[in-house]
């Protein structure tokens, strides 16, 4: 159980360090740009992805209990990559407020998360499906970027 808290709070961890990235005045400036009709309210941000935080943590921590039985190395370094992107892209878009560059970034995030999926499901078809609303979320992120960047270019 110890390992699921490890899972669980490297999770949080890198949305405190993307949280703690974009502090100061972030509001305002995203407040003040142009997005798109179909951007969500700024509530549903939060939410959502304490909850997708929270899978992906649960996720790695099912791969990680398989460890006798398969080679999860590559599943979890995969892990680790895509979620060292995922805290990088908070500091991108809204710590440096650099939406193109944070748009280049989110798709390789795009990429990663599929691969960790992919990794995922081969070892634990719970654990793919528990990364799978992650994957749709990044890719919805990555079109609501790309839009908010073209938008205010």
């Amino acid at each position: 159980m110890i390992s699921l808290v490890v899972f669980l709070a490297l999770c949080f961890a890198a949305a405190a360090v993307g949280g703690l990235s974009a502090a100061g005045g972030t509001n305002e400036w995203y407040s003040s740009i142009e997005r798109p009709s179909w951007n969500p309210p700024d509530w549903v941000f939060g939410p959502v992805w304490t909850v997708l935080y929270a899978a992906i943590g649960v996720a790695a921590w099912l791969v990680w209990r398989r460890r006798g039985e398969f080679d999860v190395t590559p599943a979890l370094a995969a892990w680790g990559v895509q979620l060292a992107l995922n805290a990088a892209w908070t500091g991108l878009f809204f710590g440096l407020r650099r939406p193109g560059i944070a748009f280049i970034e989110i798709l390789v995030l795009v990429a990663a998360v599929v691969m960790t999926t992919v990794l995922f499901a081969r070892i634990s078809t719970a654990a793919g499906l528990l990364f799978a609303p992650y994957l749709v979320w990044v890719c919805f992120a990555a079109v609501l970027n790309g839009a908010i960047w073209e938008l205010n270019r």
